[in-house]
């Protein structure tokens, strides 16, 4: 069965507190359809969709799926991490209710509108959001999802009048081949979720495998050996990146410790100079790729730059949490290794007296299949702190924790400055020691370590 949303339904979303889920439900309920859900806890995102009249319970239960005035929903739509096991899917099963994936869910939306998807490895939620921003300023009205918080508009979906729905196509598990967009964008290949496609070569060629799929525009990162072979084989596709031969240049940068200038350089010959408020060389890249990406749809690269100028940012990139005694506290969900290192990057560019990384490895089975690949992202940090690894819902592998990380980094850097602490306590008492006036201190992470700024904060103004 396929999903088809062009006329109202009753839709149930099982973990709807999900950043995916989350702004699904959203864009359903925005398109006229009957939204509930369910979460496991409560949380800001959960109260945000209650407070639009979304009907959230917290826990499952089996008599969650009958909504409000006890009517079974039309159809039922979990998140990945939610099994077979679960009581509302079994509920729906056991009801004769379709119960879909989100991926399934998403491509029933995407069918709405014209379909822009930004795919990659990293920086597709900052690019997502940068161009949802520029569409809508520049009067085109575009709907859009994506997987973080957007700091302008304080959710991660929007649903507007015009024709061009922009969309985050997550590769995780092989599930954005479903999408089948008109234009798309792939920002990396670097290697990850090998635990789904077993080898690189597969993680790479799904990527191809998505944009072969694209009638209108493609748009790859030239700076990568991959996305510069897929460009040179094939007619129509465009590139950026700071690489000489790009459609759209990264030139003249200045990065600081809260802002990158620079000047994007087309092909053609035409240039736009701008100030970003967000750090890093990986932020004028994104920025760039955003501003191809509206050329394609009629906005001038110089109205993307004025327009860009006060993008806000997104939720947990590169995000100023506050300072106490001197020590400024930076929380970034970098956890793949070239994200550590650009991070990193970005608060080397900062001129502290010194940077501070605190780093919770994700998820078990990643570890065990890059860790090495971490041998080199700390280059930039002068003290670097490793916690044990979360899970995100997966069982401990024999041997596999975070000092695997750790291992591979002393490998390759012997008298560098680094700790695994394993044990939270142990953690925050060793930091409250540790940290300085004049630091940065850096959370990345995908899991919980996000709290930890706040409750450093509170232990060094005590």
């Amino acid at each position: 069965m396929t999903v088809d949303l062009s006329f109202p339904q009753s839709v149930h979303v099982v973990g709807i507190g999900g950043a995916g889920m989350s702004t699904l439900a959203t864009v359903l309920s925005a398109t006229g359809h009957h939204v509930s859900g369910s979460d496991l806890k409560a949380s800001p995102v959960t109260d945000r969709l209650a407070a639009d009249g979304i009907g959230v319970e917290i826990g499952h239960r089996r008599e969650n799926i009958r909504g409000a005035g006890g009517r079974l929903p039309d159809i039922v739509t979990r998140s990945s991490a939610v099994g077979d096991s679960n009581l509302e899917v079994a509920a729906a099963r056991d009801a004769g209710i379709p119960v879909f994936s989100r991926a399934e869910v998403l491509a029933a939306v995407c069918r709405l509108r014209r379909t822009l998807a930004i795919a990659g490895t990293h920086g597709k939620t900052t690019t997502t959001s940068m161009l949802g921003l520029i569409l809508r300023e520049a009067g085109l009205d575009p709907s859009f999802l994506v997987g973080g918080e957007v700091n302008e508009i304080g959710s991660g979906a929007l649903w507007g009048e015009g024709p061009w729905l922009v969309v985050e196509a997550d590769e995780s598990d092989g599930t954005f081949l479903s999408l089948a967009p008109e234009a798309a964008v792939v920002t990396s290949t670097d290697v990850d979720h090998l635990s789904y496609y077993g080898t690189e070569e597969t993680f790479r060629a799904s990527f191809a495998e998505f944009l072969e799929s694209v009638a209108g525009f493609r748009l790859v990162f030239a700076d990568e050996e991959w996305g510069r072979s897929y460009a040179a084989g094939r007619q129509g596709v465009l590139t950026y990146g700071c690489s000489e031969g790009a459609d759209l240049r990264v030139v003249e940068a200045a990065l600081g410790r809260s802002a990158v200038e620079f000047t994007i350089l087309e092909s053609s010959g035409g240039r736009a100079r701008l100030r970003l408020p967000q750090p890093g060389l990986h932020n004028a890249l994104n920025a760039t790729c955003a501003a191809a990406c509206a050329r394609e749809l009629g906005v001038p690269i110089q109205t993307s730059a004025r327009i860009l100028e006060s993008f806000g940012g997104v939720s947990r990139r590169y995000e100023f949490r506050g300072a106490a005694r001197g020590v400024t506290f930076i929380d970034d969900y970098a956890h793949l290794p070239g994200e550590v290192e650009r991070v990193l990057q970005t608060a080397r560019a900062g001129e502290w007296d010194r940077v501070v990384c605190v780093f919770q490895p994700h998820r078990f089975s990643r570890i065990s299949h890059l860790h090495r690949d971490f041998a080199n992202s700390f280059k930039d940090a002068d003290f670097v702190v490793i916690t044990d690894i979360y899970g995100a819902g997966e069982k401990p592998l024999p041997g596999v924790s975070g000092k695997l990380v750790l291992d591979a980094l002393l490998g390759a850097e012997p008298r560098k400055r680094a700790g695994w602490f394993p044990h939270r306590r142990d953690l925050i008492e060793h930091l409250r020691r540790e940290l300085s006036p004049g630091d940065v201190c850096l959370t990345l992470n995908a899991g919980d370590l996000t709290t930890l700024p706040d409750e450093l904060m509170a232990r060094l103004e005590r």
